[in-house]
């Protein structure tokens, strides 16, 4: 008997077990307010509407969500100001709060949500105090604004910020009174501030560097020893440190206590990454062939965050674009070198091009420094030298010269491998001194771009890109070949051939421009989470003279269509472009493949 009673206890239980799980759940939300935002928070919020999709739950879980969907579904309402609500959850007809959790209905197939969110409350009186000077407050907390709790959130946290920008490391809430009068539905709320002494920088203490000296973790960082506090160059010391490369984990924390004389210290908390690192890339073009380049990185080559790169490329593989270039580099940068925010470098470059109008044999040597002004803004300025072998249209000749280049960067992309939003543009001046085989004279390139997303989800981009170069002093019979410009390929006009527009000198022979003008539109429509489509027109000039006048030289575009495919590494892009108009036989198309935007 007791073995028949034991076996129906175990079938009646797997029988409640395999009753209770849900074959679907039917969640449906009902709000008597007609404001779409706050409904689809509503719905992110409830853990019943997250159990609709996946593996079958059994009651007990959907009777658990219910009975957390209650605060949480409260909470959401408050993000709005909602501060008398009414929320009801019905299990198949059952208040969920009334179910006891020890005795659940076996399945529960339909959950209804009722919300009556009740009056907006409005803020009746909103003081903070005391606020540094030039604090900037959220407008909304001021009486008579929705007094949503996100208001109040960012309403102390930017007094603390502000008192912290003015050196007050320690400032806090020292007190807040919130008083809900719901016959008026105002929110009445007062917070005090303690903005404690004005502190000052003391040490810096730095944890988990192995082989970088500690020495020149604290040059690099250059956090200001003494100077007042400030949040700023807390967020600038770590910057300076991860833009080394050198650690792969960088966090700059404060002290919790106050030092000796109202100091505080900073401990910079880093790990450093594996020191040496390899790469390598590829693009093909139908018509410039197959480009392969490979790269070999010492991130610590001397112990005080020294980058030491060793970088080769091969271009023009099974093209007919010329013939095969070669280009090998190396190039040693030495981080916080004059001061935190400089940048020593040395490169030398040795390079073989073999073009469809010129062929050079040329090495560089050049010194310098990279100057960071802010995140978004770089200056580099050098003294090299440099001697080539060149062949053209005019012939065999060689030069060296002394050169001075000095480049300006502003990077205001919101992606650098696919912008969406901002600008970015670069100058750069080359002047050269001339030791032989050419005239002395000066290089002059721009590069400007910028791009506008609009529509739901910003899924429509609009991108444009100008180019300018010049090149002045030298005629085009004396002017290093490899200074000239050209027009046609990946980089300037899609469709038209590699190089295809020079200057004509006539008889068959061309070479390259002392003025170039390039002009590039893109429109990138995102149609699903990677996928995106584009077309492009793009519009190219090159010119005889030093500056483009428009007249003297020629034209030449090309249009297309494209598709992107985002990966983790940046979209991956295939366009196809054809010829529209300029000299020579504007026939076929071109295939370009390579890794993020043409721009």
């Amino acid at each position: 008997m007791i073995r028949i009673r034991t076996a129906l206890r175990y079938l009646t239980l797997c029988a409640v077990l395999v009753a209770s799980q849900v074959a679907a759940l039917d969640v449906k939300i009902r709000s008597t307010l007609d404001n779409e935002d706050l409904n689809a928070d509503l719905e992110a919020a409830s853990l019943l509407v997250a159990l609709q999709t996946g593996e079958p739950k059994n009651s007990q879980d959907v009777l658990a969500a219910a009975k957390a969907d209650y605060q949480r579904l409260v909470t959401a309402l408050y993000r709005y100001g909602h501060y008398a609500p009414v929320v009801t959850i019905q299990l198949d007809g059952r208040e969920a709060a009334g179910i006891s959790p020890i005795n659940p209905p076996a399945s529960i197939r339909a959950a209804t949500i009722s919300v009556r969110p009740g009056p907006a409350f409005r803020f009746g009186r909103a003081t903070i105090a005391p606020v540094a000077l030039d604090t900037e407050l959220p407008e909304d907390f001021r009486p008579g604004a929705i007094a949503r709790v996100d208001i109040l959130r960012d309403t102390a946290a930017a007094g603390i910020d502000g008192w912290r920008a003015k050196g007050y490391a320690k400032a806090r809430v020292s007190d807040q009174r919130i008083t809900a009068r719901h016959e008026q539905a105002q929110l009445d709320a007062q917070i005090a501030l303690d903005p404690g002494p004005q502190l000052r920088f003391g040490r810096l203490i730095i944890t988990g560097n192995e082989d970088v000296r500690t020495r020149r973790v604290e040059k690099i960082a250059g956090l200001p020893t003494g100077k007042v506090f400030s949040p700023e160059e807390i967020d600038r010391a770590t910057t300076r440190l991860r833009r080394t490369g050198t650690f792969r984990v960088v966090a700059l924390t404060e002290a919790e206590e106050i030092g000796p004389n109202n100091t505080i210290d900073v401990t910079a908390q880093v790990v450093e990454a594996p020191p040496r690192r390899i790469g390598f890339g590829a693009e093909i073009s139908s018509l410039e062939g197959l480009g392969l380049s490979a790269f070999w990185l010492h991130r610590n080559l001397l112990g005080g965050a020294e980058r030491f790169r060793i970088e080769g490329d091969v271009s023009g593989i099974g093209g007919q674009s010329g013939g095969t270039d070669y280009r090998i580099g190396v190039r040693i940068d030495r981080p916080a070198t004059f001061n935190e925010d400089t940048d020593f470098f040395i490169a030398t470059e040795l390079e073989r091009l073999d073009e469809v109008n010129f062929q050079s044999k040329q090495f560089s040597l050049e010194a310098g420094i990279k100057r960071y002004a802010t995140e978004k803004r770089t200056y580099t300025f050098g003294l090299g030298f440099r001697t080539a072998d060149t062949t053209d249209a005019f012939g065999t000749r060689s030069y060296s010269i002394l050169t001075a280049p000095a480049s300006a960067v502003f990077d205001y992309r919101n992606d650098r491998l696919s912008a969406t939003e901002g600008y970015y543009a670069e100058l750069s001046l080359t002047p050269f001194y001339s030791l032989r085989g050419t005239e002395n004279g000066l290089r002059t390139y721009a590069d400007i771009r910028g791009y506008k997303s609009v529509g739901r989800d910003d899924r429509l981009t609009f991108a444009l890109r100008g180019q300018l170069g010049s090149v002045t002093g030298p005629g085009l019979n004396t002017a290093p070949a490899d200074f000239l410009f050209y027009s046609g390929g990946g980089g300037t006009v899609r469709g038209q051939e590699y190089q295809s527009l020079g200057v004509d000198l006539g008889g068959g022979n061309e070479v390259g421009g002392r003025s170039f003008l390039g002009l590039s539109g893109e429109i990138r429509l995102k149609t699903g989470d990677k996928l995106s489509v584009a077309g492009f027109y793009d519009l190219g000039y090159i010119g005889p003279e030093a500056f483009p006048d428009g007249s003297t030289g020629e034209w030449h575009s090309g249009a297309g269509v494209g598709i992107r495919y985002d990966t983790g590494i940046g979209p991956i892009r295939l366009d196809v472009g054809l010829p529209v108009s300029g000299p020579g036989d504007n026939n076929g198309f071109e295939v370009y493949i390579g890794i993020g935007q043409a721009f």
